[in-house]
């Protein structure tokens, strides 16, 4: 939900947008400028929202010292996590 309340949005589990809502007529008299910005932003902070619940749900089933959040980012390479695991790519030669 905006902070205005005027619009909401729902994604799901993938991030992917299932739902935008128009709570009230407001947007009729907005700049096109502005009703874009109220959009990006309820449906960025939707992804955002998502993704930590699905990083928490995750957390219960990766091994210890692997960050769900990175791995989902992208920012933690396999390799990576194999090191993290104590597992060198060498050792599956």
């Amino acid at each position: 939900m905006a902070k205005n309340r005027l619009v909401g949005a729902t994604v799901d589990g993938t991030g992917r947008l299932t739902e935008l809502k128009f709570h009230t007529e407001g947007y009729r008299s907005m700049a096109p400028a502005e009703l874009s910005a109220a959009i990006v932003e309820v449906v960025d902070r939707a992804q955002r929202q998502m993704a930590e619940r699905v990083a928490q749900v995750y957390e219960n089933f990766v091994p210890e010292g692997i960050d769900t959040k990175a791995a989902m980012n992208g920012d933690l390479t396999p390799e990576e996590m194999m090191r993290r695991m104590g597992v060198s790519l060498d050792d599956l030669k």
